[in-house]
């Protein structure tokens, strides 16, 4: 046993490190990440990202100076981790003490932040103390990561997904709604200052593997693929991370096979999964959302299609309907799919007919139609508009606004071609200026308006004939008198 381990330590060795680096801080990023995604805080850790390099050189140069030593990860993490919460808190400074708004503050601090690390490593006497690759720390090293940060990756691992199990549930409130967090006593900035920090140690700690530059990508790409993937926090972040450690294991093995930069080749394959995710991911994929748009039933079509139905006393066929709405057979198939399953229709095998839900709708349709249609014509609309324009406005609908305009109207019986506007639902209590003659019921109420023609709230009546010009009713009593009644004193009588 000891000489297969030995001979796999000869053989793949070289690899084993980079890859358990690799796995931790990848599980870690994607961890960090959803949090930093779903508070739409990604640009945030870029900036966080870019001044680390004057936290680092802080860091370097305080235990430089103080110490007489060359500086460890350990003191360039503390500093990295001060250079990020200053960043952090002189946005805020920004945003709260002008009127720029925080992206504008960030892109300002942290370039200013990030050029001034550089500043001071490009000064002469700064130079001769400070021994930084700064190549390596732009594009990472992961195949020359010690012993000693190896550990020091894993305590960064280890207290990030710490505070997160431990803070999970107050993490997820401040992320989801703050302001509900703030009102059961739960310290959101505290909290946002702990998230900051937190990634501020995943950062320093990806720098070892991708560099300081593709680091964010590392954070925000495997989380966002997650998020297209789930609608709950906690699959987010297992997700997150599995697509992390997975997009590591596959980024390596082509940098291997091709020769190529460790951490460009992660970050490519990284966003390779993405790319795939948006494509193809089930519930909020490009393709699920063209499938979902070109199987989807408006509301405007399933009330086209009512309509046709409501003008036709016979069932009629698929076709026929799609060829009065000049509309291809396969769309009007998916709304009277849609239309049966709601029950409005019944498809039959002589033809489509309604139910009496869909006849109610159908009615509301149809009278809001020619309402709108005898609206037009008094506003002067020509003839050879209302129909379209009519068509247009019944798809909003608005109960109030077309019993207003009914009202308005003086409750018409037909429309302008002479076609007869669908009475309003006559059960239960209505006003006796919207009933039909021939309807009858009792007085219910009587409004000042219609104080003065000597009827009384229990009283039964019959609705007789309209006036020609539609102006006056007429209502029978049981002793066989009759009223007249103006449109206002209709109005002042409720019956039921």
């Amino acid at each position: 046993m000891i000489e297969i381990l030995q001979q796999f330590q000869l053989e793949y060795g070289h690899i084993v490190r980079p890859l358990l680096v690799g796995t931790l801080v990848a599980i870690v990023c994607g961890a960090v990440g959803c949090f930093i995604v779903l508070r739409r805080m990604s640009f945030l850790a870029d900036a966080i990202a870019h001044s680390m390099l004057a936290g680092v050189v802080a860091g370097y140069l305080l235990i430089k100076i103080t110490f007489q030593q060359e500086a460890h990860l350990g003191g360039m993490l503390l500093g990295a981790v001060f250079a990020g919460m200053l960043t952090v808190g002189l946005v805020g400074l920004v945003t709260k003490f002008t009127r720029l708004k925080e992206d504008t503050a960030i892109g300002i601090m942290y370039t200013g932040i990030f050029a001034l690390g550089a500043f001071v490593i490009s000064l002469k006497s700064v130079g001769e103390l400070i021994h930084i690759d700064i190549y390596h720390y732009i594009v990472g090293s992961v195949l020359a990561v010690s012993d000693s940060e190896l550990w020091l990756l894993a305590i960064v691992a280890t207290v990030v997904l710490g505070v997160i199990l431990l803070f999970y549930r107050s993490l997820q409130l401040t992320t989801f709604d703050p302001v509900m967090a703030a009102s059961v006593g739960i310290p959101v900035l505290v909290f946002e200052y702990l998230l900051t920090a937190c990634t501020s140690l995943v950062v320093v700690s990806g720098v070892q593997v991708v560099g300081v530059i593709l680091v964010v990508a590392l954070i925000v790409t495997p989380a966002a693929t997650a998020y297209l993937l789930s609608d709950r926090l906690d699959r987010m972040i297992g997700l997150s991370m599995l697509i992390g450690v997975l997009g590591f294991w596959l980024g390596f093995l082509l940098a291997t096979i091709a020769g190529a930069s460790p951490g460009a080749s992660v970050v490519v394959v990284m966003t390779l999964i993405f790319l795939t995710a948006m494509v193809a991911a089930p519930k909020y994929g490009i393709l699920s959302d063209w499938m979902r748009k070109r199987n989807a039933v408006s509301q405007e079509d399933r009330e086209d299609v009512l309509g046709v139905l409501a003008r036709t006393s016979a069932p009629i066929s698929i076709q026929s309907i799609a060829q009065n709405l000049k509309r291809p057979v396969g769309q009007i198939r998916r709304v009277l799919e849609a239309l049966t399953q709601q029950e409005m229709v019944h498809p039959g095998e002589e033809g489509i007919t309604l139910t009496e839900q869909g006849r109610i709708e159908s009615s509301r349709i149809l009278r809001a139609h020619r309402i709108w249609e005898t609206y037009l014509e008094k506003a002067g609309t020509p003839e050879s508009k209302l129909h379209p324009m009519a068509h247009v406005l019944e798809h909003i609908y608005d109960p109030a606004t077309i019993n207003y305009l009914d009202d308005q109207l003086g409750h018409p019986i037909v429309d302008p071609h002479g076609k007869e506007i669908p009475a309003i639902e006559r059960v239960g209590e209505r006003l006796l200026s919207v009933l039909r003659e021939g309807d009858h019921g009792t007085v219910r109420q009587v409004l000042s308006s219609a104080a003065g023609i000597g009827l009384e709230v229990g009283q039964l009546l019959t609705v007789g004939p309209r006036s020609p010009d539609g102006t006056c009713w007429s209502i029978q009593l049981t002793d066989g008198s009759t009223l007249e009644l103006t449109h206002q004193e209709a109005d002042g009588i409720v019956v039921e």
